[in-house]
């Protein structure tokens, strides 16, 4: 992951990434997960993950897909190595305690609310950051003082709205694949409150454009940050 340039505040350098159809969607309807990137993109976020020392996700990616979050080395042509730490933002501890997540595997980090009453196990480190909510800023500079330097954000769709139109990132990666999802329930790249008009939007530049595969990766970087 090369590193964009120091974040402006105390916290890691952020850097979001996904996959979408060319219509903005994350999955098919109700939230199936959707197989977007291509063998390219498949490479190329193990390699994100490989050089992250911490990759963040939300409970609701938990609950539906059951990922693990590890770095597939097999794709990279690698022996195994080192693998992030797991940070999942769950404010209410709905984490499924079979999840991969808590398989103790890999050191795991769960974000949760002070109105949380959950016990994880005493191999995952629990993070309390914020009453009724996690305070991702808030999260983010616990990271930091924990030793996290390069974080990567894969969502879902709740998460991206919260770390981008917090401003809490350095580059925005979306690799949109050749599909088109449509309908109404198919989850957006970015979900959250209505933006009310242009001072609520969250404004960025493009900082590169590439064919990859059968789509095209997209890069941006914050417009303040320019």
């Amino acid at each position: 992951m090369a590193e964009p340039d120091a974040p402006p505040t105390r916290r890691p350098t952020v850097w979001v990434n996904c996959a979408a159809s060319l219509d903005g969607r994350l999955a098919f309807a109700g939230g199936k997960r959707a197989p977007l990137s291509g063998p390219e993109d498949l490479v190329r976020v193990q390699q994100l993950r490989a050089e992250a020392d911490a990759i963040l996700v939300g409970v609701g990616t938990v609950v539906k897909d059951d990922p693990s979050l590890r770095v597939h080395w097999e794709l990279l042509g690698r022996p195994a190595g080192r693998n992030p730490t797991r940070v999942i933002v769950d404010a209410s501890g709905r984490t499924p305690s079979n999840a991969r997540v808590l398989d103790g595997s890999t050191p795991t980090i769960v974000a949760t609310s002070r109105r949380s009453t959950r016990r994880f196990p005493p191999h995952v480190r629990t993070v309390v950051a914020g009453a009724d909510r996690v305070d991702l800023a808030e999260l983010m500079g616990v990271l930091y003082d924990l030793g996290v330097r390069t974080l990567m954000v894969e969502g879902g769709a709740e998460i991206l709205s919260s770390v981008l139109r917090a401003g809490l990132f350095d580059r925005f990666s979306i690799y949109y694949a050749p599909t088109v999802i449509g309908g109404t329930t198919a989850p957006p790249v970015v979900s959250g409150p209505e933006t009310r008009g242009p001072d609520e939007a969250t404004t960025v530049e493009l900082s590169r454009l590439e064919r990859l595969g059968a789509g095209y990766l997209a890069t941006y970087v914050p417009a303040k940050r320019r």
